[in-house]
């Protein structure tokens, strides 16, 4: 199994601006690291969340068919299934029907979930990274974005700012602050495949 980012988010959760209002900063000198420092926060709390935050697609690849009637899709929230595909033992790719499943998109994580008179292909699969499924995620657009992952964004943006290096001669290290991960804690997603 595994997954891969076909297309990422087309904007940020937090723009340049609502960041350098939060750093107090007025120049621009230091865009092109604030911006840099955004991207590495929402990546930061995606990871720690197991969310994507704003609209993304993705591919989840599996060996074989699940053994039950459902497969769950990591990276909440779930917008939409774009395809199933397999490859079966000939190296033939087959495009799944999505007219035989249920996307659920209200649980979270989502899932794809079989009619009750259906069932998985039975074609032979090729031994390895034969089922790909193409999926997008995320709350949407920025706006979507809940205000309490927006703050732990800005938490992390101006801890980063401020300590810019790993380790400072003379003094303690120290971690991001604990309310940056506080704030995430809640949205974290906790069953993911």
């Amino acid at each position: 199994m595994g997954i891969k980012l076909v297309s990422e988010p087309s904007e940020e959760p937090v723009t340049l601006e609502e960041a350098k209002k939060h750093l107090r900063v007025d120049i621009s000198d230091d865009d092109s690291l604030i911006t840099s420092l955004i991207m590495a926060a929402r990546e930061h709390a995606e990871a720690i969340t197991r969310r994507a935050l704003i609209t993304q697609t993705w591919e989840l690849s599996l060996d074989i068919w699940p053994y039950g009637s459902e497969i769950i899709i990591p990276l909440p929230p779930l917008q939409k299934v774009d395809s199933i595909k397999y490859t079966d033992s000939a190296g033939v790719e087959h495009m799944l029907d999505l007219n035989i499943c249920i996307i659920d998109t209200k649980e979270e994580p989502g899932r794809i979930v079989l009619k009750n008179e259906y069932s998985w292909p039975s074609e032979t699969l090729q031994a390895a990274d034969a089922v790909h499924i193409r999926f997008t995620a995320g709350y949407g657009n920025a706006g979507n974005v809940p205000q309490t992952i927006k703050q732990a964004i800005l938490l992390m943006i101006g801890w980063w700012y401020e300590q810019r290096e790993t380790a400072i001669i003379g003094s303690v290290a120290r971690e991001v602050p604990m309310a940056a991960e506080a704030l995430l804690w809640p949205y974290r997603v906790l069953r993911w495949l």
